[in-house]
């Protein structure tokens, strides 16, 4: 399935213009007419805005069944290594915290930390 189709054919069902769309998500029409089109591909941040914008969840971008696909039956709980660093106590709060921090990084102090890390690594 392309996705530009996809966008197109839930904004026709919806009889929005693509006009209305920019509207209500604030992003150029001769972008949604690009990706609509094939012609560019949109961010995951983007599909959200569109999906806000048509009034519907984002899985019915990738999906055209009436309902949600159905979850496979994944076992809950330990993963098959439970010896993996931030799996279990103090490691597992450690990492979370370190996850909320670097939600509050921006983009460009995130990409010197990532940097500063595979530098380490390759040591």
């Amino acid at each position: 399935m392309i996705i530009g189709e996809r966008l197109r054919e839930l904004r026709e069902q919806k009889m929005l213009s693509q006009g209305d769309i920019e509207k209500r998500t604030g992003l150029l029409r001769c972008y949604i007419s690009r990706v609509e089109n094939g012609h560019t591909v949109p961010a995951i941040e983007t599909l959200e805005k569109m999906a806000r914008a048509l009034d519907i969840p984002v899985y019915q971008l990738y999906y055209d069944g009436g309902e949600p696909p159905k979850l496979a039956n994944v076992p809950k709980g330990k993963s098959t290594d439970d010896d993996e660093w931030g799996n279990a106590g103090k490691d597992a709060r450690q990492l979370a915290k370190f996850r909320r921090l670097l939600s509050h990084t921006g983009p460009s102090h995130r990409k010197l930390l990532l940097f500063m890390a595979q530098k380490l690594a390759h040591r």
